[in-house]
């Protein structure tokens, strides 16, 4: 017990924070409180960074809010559904790109530090800065091992341009959005040090198996958050619990250690560790973020979330995929619609690709 207590310690320091369970929430700057912590310390990371760097700044948060936009882009509602704002990350101009550059290579600098050798790290990405900010986090230190595919339809993208919709009303500017992409990295294992040997001496290197001895896929089919998770935290990044409590039971091949959230956000990633089992800690700079957390760790933790049963997963139809599918039959989301003719052979490798990845959701 005083082992556990020390350790806590050695991570809270001297900043506020609160604890859940065996987890923590901290109040603090993540540049600062990495450069701080002892070194070799965190077992994994799991987050999702502010991608614009200045899309949660004050002045474009108040502009969300009041429905202005900024660097925010304000969709239009759509078939009875109020569209969530997202940042127009086309915004950017060359010096905020090297801005963006520089934030994520000084990061990834601070979290190899505070990372243990072979420890991995997941960060959530969108398909139009994930190149960049990669290869940022990998000129800062840590090494690619992929990305993580949550496979989600959503109603961003694929808007026809800005104010002239009616000049050019066959046109998209973007695809639609389908998929979010999650960059995996590690930081490098000592030189000739096997995987089996990082894991005797560090808990680390690999990832978790997936419940029912299957291996971790990096294709994910996933729901869009729940509104019951967005009533508990307005955040606007929220992630939906089926997702990241997959995640976080990867993230320690050993099902031991610390993950860390550097930008925890609404507190959804401690909540999925605490509700996994293991231990989290977040940190989050501002106030209002910080106590929207402390509301809502408790109540996403206590969420319901099931995985399919064996049956269940083979009985899903191979040419129409959705997320609530299993339980509840509800709107099918098409992926591929083959001819008669090409339907048998495209059945099995559709249905084949879904039998390796998760089916999650929430049961609220």
């Amino acid at each position: 017990m005083n082992s556990k207590m020390n350790a806590a310690s050695e991570l809270v320091l001297d900043y506020q924070s609160v604890r859940f369970g065996s987890s923590q929430l901290i109040l603090a700057d993540c540049f600062a409180w990495l450069s701080r912590i002892p070194e070799n310390t965190l077992h994994a990371i799991v987050t999702d960074p502010p991608y614009g760097v200045k899309e949660y700044d004050h002045d474009q948060i108040e502009k969300r809010s009041n429905g202005i936009g900024g660097i925010w882009r304000i969709p239009p509602s759509f078939d009875g559904h109020t569209r969530s704002p997202l940042p127009r990350f086309t915004a950017l101009n060359q010096r905020e790109r090297e801005t963006l550059r520089q934030f994520f290579v000084e990061w990834a600098k601070l979290a190899v530090r505070a990372l243990r050798p072979g420890a991995h790290v997941f960060v959530a990405g969108n398909a139009f800065l994930s190149q960049p900010v990669l290869a940022a986090l990998v000129e800062g230190g840590l090494e690619f091992r992929g990305e993580i595919i949550r496979l989600v339809r959503t109603l961003r993208g694929g808007d026809r341009p800005k104010n002239a919709e009616m000049d050019f009303p066959g046109v998209c500017s973007m695809p639609r959005g389908c998929y979010e992409p999650w960059g995996l990295l590690r930081k490098p294992m000592p030189l000739r040090m096997k995987v089996s040997d990082c894991l005797r001496e560090w808990e680390t290197g690999a990832l978790r198996r997936a419940l029912g001895d299957r291996p971790f896929s990096d294709l994910i089919v996933s729901e869009r958050t729940p509104r019951c998770e967005r009533e508990i935290a307005d955040h606007p990044s929220l992630k939906p619990q089926s997702f990241l409590r997959l995640i976080t039971y990867a993230a320690l091949p050993l099902g031991a250690g610390v993950i860390a959230d550097t930008f925890a956000g609404s507190g959804s990633t401690i909540a999925a560790a605490e509700a996994v089992g293991v231990r989290g800690v977040g940190v989050e700079r501002r106030a209002d973020y910080y106590s929207m957390a402390l509301k809502a760790i408790p109540k996403l933790t206590a969420l319901a979330v099931s995985l399919p049963s064996e049956k269940e997963r083979n009985e899903v139809d191979s040419t129409l995929i959705t997320r609530r599918d299993i339980g509840e039959k509800a709107k099918q989301l098409p992926l591929s619609r083959p001819s008669s003719s090409n339907r048998s052979a495209s059945s099995s490798a559709t249905l084949a690709m879904f039998r390796d990845s998760e089916l999650y959701k929430s049961n609220c």
